[in-house]
């Protein structure tokens, strides 16, 4: 629980809280929060205790009525996906008896065996609910809906308990019973609603991750029946295939209900819970005043701000993994010689092929000794790049890669994107770089080497790169004045035959980069893979 912000831990009450306190603090906060003992007073909890005759109260109560159970194969662990499980109907006297039954069991020892040969049959040769009750849960059984006109099956349980006045005025949508016969487990999910979960008897283990965890989880696909419930298998998770879920543990927190405890699990919350031998639960649902007050058309408003805002927030973390290496040194530009190295001069050999009759008396073109280390770093990147590509294409100029492929020369299918921003050479030399440093180089590339420079710009910038140069100029921006940003500019795309197609290079990488933080967001909090070689096309930024 390390890794949880303070602002994000569940909140615990000793006491029951006024509506008022509820409605103004907790609940708009968002968070978890537990109250002790704040049902310990409705008549469920001593009518329905199983260990108490709760059980034939129930049986005589409701006994005659059907209710819809949750069968599923992968018991004791039930998966919301509905290609893991199906509804059945279940004569609720015959579950009762199955939970009796299963009190006079000699513990638990033999209980998984049962399971196993229970799921060697199949639906159509099991000839009773009897045979498959350790197969069922009741789930989310109604006792209230608004969504339902004619009665619910187990609405006369109702007058065993009562809304806890803490909730106030909220328009509660429905009221549920979850009851379960042997040890089970719900797969981790989020609820669309504000929820209350209030334990009557036995006890349930809770686990909670909040929203921003919700990468780590692996949602399944928005478009999905199932969009709400991860993807990460609960008993044997491949980190393989979902790698992210490896950190989940960090980012939760884990609680414990007693009959006679509720708990506030609100909209967007992941949860995953465990119900002991027969516990009986009820919960409550609501819809929060946040969604209750979006008006529809603004929707698509919201939408795309929300999706500016995730967007932006993925660009900033990978472009951390970039930094990240570079103070780890992994991946930081060597150094071909000392800052002292007075070899390094301006009729050097090795820069000279285009150098020009310009003077360098600029204050911009003086470069200190570790200054021009890094310019003949960028200078030797972009020959060694073309002299490469000139072998495989005879214009002589072409690329070495080019869009999303980064400088490795991996397709993205190939390699992780992550990788890619990290074995970025020119992005690694040019994020290490003060701003002011940085443009001091370019204008020394623009007057000693300006075919160079332009190379490195219509050809080699790569998406990371790009967004990265983008940074730099913003940065130098607020450190200049308006003269001294219209001259760097105007010395910057003289070197271009072409402006405005330097200007596309840097703009198309960077909306590139863009683009692949939309696709991550779009795989990470949507559960959605986008085939960006066909989705993509602006430009010819993915070919």
């Amino acid at each position: 629980m390390a890794q949880v912000e303070e602002a994000l831990r569940i909140r615990h009450f000793h006491r029951i809280p006024s509506s008022e306190e509820f409605s103004a603090e907790i609940e708009p906060s968002n968070v978890p929060a537990v109250f002790y003992g704040a049902i310990k007073e409705w008549e469920a909890i001593s009518r329905w205790n199983p260990s108490d005759g709760g059980l034939n109260y129930l049986q005589e109560r409701a006994g005659s009525v059907v209710v819809e159970a949750m069968l599923s194969k992968s018991a004791p662990v039930f998966y919301g996906d509905l290609r893991s499980h199906e509804r059945v109907p279940v004569p609720f006297s015959t579950f009762l008896n199955s939970c009796k039954s299963y009190q006079t069991e000699d513990g638990n020892s033999n209980h998984q065996e049962q399971i196993n040969k229970k799921l060697a049959y199949s639906r159509e040769e099991q000839t009773s609910i009897s045979d498959i009750t350790d197969l069922v849960y009741l789930a989310q059984v109604p006792i209230l809906s608004a969504k339902i006109r004619e009665a619910c099956p187990l609405e006369i349980l109702r007058g065993d308990f009562e809304m806890p006045n803490f909730l106030g005025n909220n328009a509660v949508e429905s009221i549920n019973l979850w009851m379960n016969r042997a040890s089970s487990r719900s797969s981790t999910h989020y609820d669309p609603h504000h929820n209350l979960l209030c334990v009557v008897a036995g006890f349930k283990r809770a686990v909670l991750w909040p929203p921003s965890s919700t990468p780590l989880l692996y949602p399944m696909p928005i478009y999905g029946e199932a969009s709400n419930h991860s993807a990460v298998d609960l008993i044997r998770p491949d980190f393989s295939v979902h790698g992210r879920a490896v950190k989940s543990k960090e980012y939760s927190q884990e609680i414990i209900l007693h009959h006679g405890d509720a708990l506030f699990i609100p909209e967007g919350w992941f949860h995953q819970v465990d119900s002991h031998d027969l516990t009986i639960a009820v919960n409550f649902w609501w819809k929060s005043s946040t969604m209750s007050n979006m008006v529809e058309h603004m929707d698509a408003y919201y939408l795309r701000q929300i999706l500016n805002r995730l967007v932006d927030k993925e660009m900033n973390l990978m472009l951390r993994r970039l930094e990240g290496c570079l103070k780890s040194g992994d991946h930081a530009p060597k150094n071909d010689f000392s800052e002292g190295d007075s070899n390094f001069e301006p009729n050097d050999p090795r820069m000279c092929s285009e150098q020009n009759s310009q003077k360098f008396s600029s204050a911009s073109d003086r470069l200190e000794p570790h200054e021009l280390n890094v310019l003949y770093k960028i200078v030797s990147l972009v020959h060694e790049n073309l002299s490469t590509s000139s072998h495989d294409e005879a214009s002589g100029f072409a690329p070495k890669v080019s869009g999303i492929d980064g400088e490795g020369g991996k397709k993205r299918t190939e390699v992780g994107y992550s990788s890619l921003v990290l074995n970025n050479p020119v992005a690694s030399i040019l994020w290490a770089l003060e701003p002011l440093v940085l443009q001091k180089i370019l204008l020394s590339m623009a007057n000693r080497f300006p075919r160079t420079l332009e190379a490195l710009i219509i050809h080699m910038l790569s998406p990371t790169a790009a967004e990265v140069l983008t940074r730099k100029f913003d940065e130098m921006d607020r450190e200049a004045t308006k003269e001294q940003q219209s001259e760097f500019y105007q010395q910057f795309y003289s070197v271009f035959d072409d402006q405005y197609a330097a200007m596309d290079s840097i703009l198309n990488g960077k909306e590139s980069f863009s683009f692949q933080a939309f696709c991550n967001v779009l795989d990470e909090y949507l559960g959605v893979s986008v085939d960006k070689d066909r989705t993509y096309h602006q430009r010819g930024q993915f070919r």
